[in-house]
């Protein structure tokens, strides 16, 4: 195996462990923009793993809308709240051992499903290349409906972030 070909076997395996460890991190971590910073590592390494897998183009719209968009929206929100952290806030959940079980159910469904799924894998599937501009004209085209309706959904979630920050300011401020 070529020196190269080992060097990027290594990359991508240490990119995934990257990613799983920044992902316990997003979960575990008590400190909300702690959390966030690791949200952002997670879709970075997941942009990676698209560039290692010849897919430039989603790459770059991984760090476009979700490191550029929705983290930023998401540090906002934590930045514009202001009790987050307070000695009353708690800091720990209840119900750890359901979410354990529903994560293990979760992923035994997801197992089976990919363990009894048929997955053809063709030459002319293999070969098959879609350009940047056969993309853009899909987005701008057939699927503008479903674009537009996401950059509807992102707008809400900045006017939540404001209506949520204004409710937990003080009276005195307002």
């Amino acid at each position: 195996m070529p020196i190269l070909e080992l060097a990027v076997k290594f990359g991508t395996y240490a990119a995934m462990g990257a990613i799983l460890i920044f992902a316990l991190g997003v979960v575990t971590l008590r400190n909300l923009f702690h959390c966030a910073l690791c949200l952002a590592a997670v879709m970075i390494g997941i942009a990676i793993l698209y560039v290692v897998l010849q897919a430039e183009f989603l790459a770059a719209v991984q760090i476009l809308l979700y490191v550029g968009a929705v983290v930023t929206l998401v540090i906002f929100a934590i930045m514009l709240t202001e009790h987050l952290a307070g000695k009353t806030v708690r800091q720990t959940n209840s119900q750890s051992l359901a979410a354990i079980l529903g994560l293990l159910g979760f992923v035994a469904v997801i197992a089976a499903l990919i363990v009894k799924t048929p997955w053809p894998v063709t030459p002319t599937a293999m070969e098959a290349k879609v350009s940047v501009m056969g993309l853009g004209k899909a987005l701008m085209g057939l699927y503008v409906f479903p674009f537009e309706v996401i950059s509807i959904v992102l707008i809400a979630a900045l006017i939540g972030t404001v209506v949520i920050a204004k409710k937990d300011a003080p009276e005195e401020r307002l």
